[in-house]
């Protein structure tokens, strides 16, 4: 999100603001990994995330008017995808671990890859793992870890989306990271050297 251009995005909320319907779909493509990452690392039962997402983008569609480019647009639909999934975790109990579907390796995906297939087996394992750890953490763990290193966002804009102080962010970024070493050391170290 950072190399989005501030007055391709300005261009952008005007356009959308005029009624321009086109101009909106292309937010959509924009922004859809940003709120599809929030989404899946705040809720893990996958039946709810797509009409999360569409809630957003509708709650987004509505409140344009009154976004003021105080903040980067990015921060701004990112702090309305936190306060949605936070809501719909009052209102529902989540389960405790992420459904896996869809993420199967199968010759097809393995056809045009670069890579052999041992070695791209072991990086989908070693991602799956680190998916699965990071899953297990606290919401807020799970959120700072996603927006820093997949979003790439700064400290300031993850203050600004989970309304928590600087500092806040970058000790619980610290121990959200040291939690994840120290699992991933505990669950595999071990494995590996048995096999």
């Amino acid at each position: 999100m950072k190399n989005t251009n501030h007055t391709d995005v300005y261009s952008l909320v005007k356009q959308i603001q005029a009624g321009n319907r086109n101009a909106f779909r292309l937010m959509i493509d924009r922004y859809k990994r940003l709120v599809g990452h929030i989404v899946s690392r705040m809720v893990s039962d996958i039946s709810y995330r797509e009409d999360l997402c569409q809630d957003i983008f509708l709650k987004v569609y509505q409140n344009l008017d009154r976004f003021r480019f105080e903040s980067q647009v990015s921060t701004w639909i990112a702090r309305i995808a936190y306060n949605t999934c936070i809501n719909h975790l009052k209102k529902k109990k989540p389960s405790l671990f992420d459904d896996r579907a869809g993420k199967n390796i199968s010759l097809e995906n393995l056809s045009g890859n670069d890579k052999l297939p041992d070695t791209f087996v072991e990086q989908e394992d070693r991602t799956a793992r680190i998916e699965t750890e990071i899953n297990q953490m606290n919401i807020r763990y799970r959120t700072i870890l996603t927006l820093f290193h997949l979003e790439e966002m700064s400290y300031t804009e993850i203050s600004q989306i989970m309304n928590l102080p600087m500092n806040t962010i970058k000790s619980d970024l610290f121990r959200a990271r040291k939690h994840l070493r120290k699992q991933l050391i505990a669950k595999y170290q071990k494995e590996e050297m048995t096999i």
